[in-house]
């Protein structure tokens, strides 16, 4: 394909036409035709004469005279259905085809003959650009899961994670569209940090020094002598750093990646994976929990209507009861219940547990499936826990037994969402810190917060790969990341 190229070559012709002046020669290139992408070409509402579509082949089918071969270039979950007629030159290239093969093709968009398309291309022109030989793992169906995530560079080709990719880039653009139209500010906080917000001691270490001959001081390493000068770690939350950005600001959030060094295999928990924490200055619980589920709802709701092709596969293969636990989600309220009072639904329950629901102990997963799958038979929130399962930065309540604390149960995954009023009086978190033994000196800059204007305040952290999970109906935290960091796995 050839055209006139530049605005001044067009002046130019045209002065001369209508001047009467002759041109000694006009420069005419050539202009590559621009590719589009799969889902756009079957989208389209009218046939094309030129049209350039690249891609991963397949399947490939041949025939005396033709060839069909179908393409997917990760747009969509449909393939295009490419006709290559045997009277084209280089017929035999088609030869070198298989599946996973990278290909090239111009020609003809047209209404297509077969059954459950609407548009096919009749190729003109047919490039290999990439072969794939007979070793290529995707060739066959019926893979396991295990065995796809060995292959977790490839498996984004197969129709499974295709899905859960596009999913996964739709509920990301959601997550900012949701915060951005509320005027909240998105802060990146740090993902190197010296406190551990969660107490919970389970960081990954990050250091410069020697690990063979670190330097030593009274018997211990002198981290005085590593890259901070301090001991420092990857972040297990961003949650404190954005509470000093929501205490000058008003509506924050961050949305990235924290790391967890706990030794867990289950089927929810990774050792990296992305939170969504937003902070609001001037809000209380009660305030906190209504952002929180219409978050929840929010996700749900724009995943319905922008997934839809997405979901029918989830719907068909994965979760049968998919699409009406998530229309279920976007069409009733949330419960909320207390604590106490969800210890006693389960005690009360005539269901054993593999972990006995008692006061004073935290939530199992069992126990949130339980209130959200068939007590409530919806998405629950519980509310207002014992402070001392709790971290040191949740409000204190005025019964002296507990904290604002709150955790949003969906079905099939359990928590989605934890969060909490902080503590905004100085005087009590000053003692919260002693009492979980933790230096006040490496918090004084969060105390600060305290002393100098300090407001009520709330906030909460959605899991997610865990959301990603209840949208989707995957069952593994494993196959809703794009490369999974659990312990003894960091292949790719």
């Amino acid at each position: 394909m050839w055209i006139l190229l530049g605005f001044r070559e067009v002046e130019e012709a045209l002065f001369c036409v209508y001047s009467g002046r002759w041109m000694d020669s006009i420069v005419f290139m050539t202009m590559k035709m621009k590719r589009i992408l799969v889902k756009e070409a079957l989208g389209r509402e009218s046939a094309m004469d030129s049209i350039l579509v690249k891609g991963w082949v397949r399947t490939r089918r041949d025939s005396k005279a033709f060839s069909f071969v179908e393409v997917n270039d990760g747009s969509c979950l449909k393939n295009i259905q490419v006709v290559v007629d045997a009277a084209l030159p280089d017929y035999e290239k088609i030869e070198s085809v298989s599946t996973g093969a990278a290909v090239s093709v111009s020609g003809r968009l047209v209404a297509s003959q077969g059954k459950g398309q609407k548009w096919e291309i009749q190729a003109s022109d047919f490039e290999v650009l990439g072969i794939a030989d007979a070793a290529y793992p995707l060739q066959k169906k019926g893979h396991s899961m295990e065995y796809l995530r060995e292959i977790a560079h490839l498996r984004p080709r197969s129709n499974l994670f295709g899905c859960v990719f596009r999913v996964r880039n739709r509920l990301a653009f959601a997550v900012h569209q949701f915060f951005q139209e509320k005027d909240f500010l998105y802060v990146h906080t740090p993902l190197i940090t010296a406190n551990d917000c969660e107490g919970a001691g389970e960081l990954f270490r990050v250091s410069s020094l020697d690990l063979k001959n670190p330097p030593m001081n009274d018997g211990e390493i002198d981290f005085s002598k590593d890259f901070f000068a301090r001991p420092t770690f990857l972040t297990v939350s961003g949650q404190l750093e954005i509470e000093a950005f929501a205490c000058a600001l008003s509506n924050v959030y961050t949305f990235g990646p924290t790391f967890r060094a706990e030794n867990s295999h289950t089927s929810r928990h990774a050792s990296e994976f992305w939170m969504i924490e937003p902070e609001m200055a001037f809000c209380d619980l009660d305030g906190n929990m209504d952002l929180a589920e219409e978050f929840v709802k929010y996700l749900v709701r724009d995943i319905l209507e922008n997934c839809q092709e997405d979901l029918s596969l989830f719907a068909r293969f994965v979760d049968k009861s998919l699409l009406n636990r998530l229309q279920f989600v976007v069409d009733r309220p949330f419960k909320r219940v207390d604590y106490t009072r969800a210890i006693e639904l389960l005690q009360k329950s005539g269901k054993k547990f593999e972990y006995p629901a008692e006061y004073g102990a935290n939530l199992q997963s069992e126990h949130e499936r339980y209130l959200s799958e068939d007590h409530f038979k919806c998405p629950v929130t519980v509310y207002n826990f014992p402070k001392e399962i709790k971290p040191f930065y949740m409000r204190a309540n005025d019964d002296g037994k507990t904290v604002g604390a709150m955790d949003l149960l969906v079905p099939k995954i359990g928590e989605i969402v934890g969060g909490s009023q902080r503590e905004e009086r100085l005087d009590v978190l000053a003692k919260n810190l002693e009492k979980h033994g933790l230096d006040a000196e490496e918090y004084w800059w969060y105390l600060e917060l305290r002393q100098y204007g300090t407001v009520e305040h709330s906030g909460f952290g959605l899991g997610f790969e865990r959301m990603l999970m209840f949208v989707t109906g995957m069952a593994n935290i494993r196959d809703v990341i794009p490369f999974a960091r659990t312990p003894g796995n960091a292949e790719f």
